[in-house]
């Protein structure tokens, strides 16, 4: 399989999870996977490589989003902050408290209480 660091076409795949993520409510957060599973496969990129990386290049893409576009809303799938390169988890865990989504001791956010469900209002 061959290794992508991006998909085919970033702009449009960006523009696809950013548009999703916008739809995120107030005080709900998703996975960078689940948004994945609600992109299709990128032309030319198999299921099984977008399975595998889908999840990645929508994370690259929350790092790069524009400032109307509700990062803080997509954590991974443990319910926990990902920490990496420009962006603070402080910061991170302080706009999702600010919507009202706690925490819990180990640092997790509880998917089945705060996880949204992929549908708008």
């Amino acid at each position: 399989m061959a290794q992508l660091s991006s998909p085919p076409n970033p702009d449009a795949f960006n523009t696809l999870v950013w548009d999703i993520v916008r739809m995120i409510p107030r005080g709900k957060v998703a996975s960078y996977g689940q948004i994945a599973k609600m992109i299709p496969p990128p032309a030319g990129v198999d299921a099984d490589t977008y399975l595998e990386f889908g999840g990645l290049w929508v994370s690259g893409a929350v790092a790069s989003c524009p400032d109307d576009v509700p990062w803080q809303r997509v954590i991974n799938s443990k319910g926990e902050i990902s920490e990496r390169n420009g962006l603070e988890a402080r910061r991170h865990k302080l706009l999702l408290d600010d919507e009202g989504v706690l925490f819990n001791v180990r640092g997790r956010i509880d998917m089945k209480k705060y996880g949204w469900n992929g549908k708008i209002k």
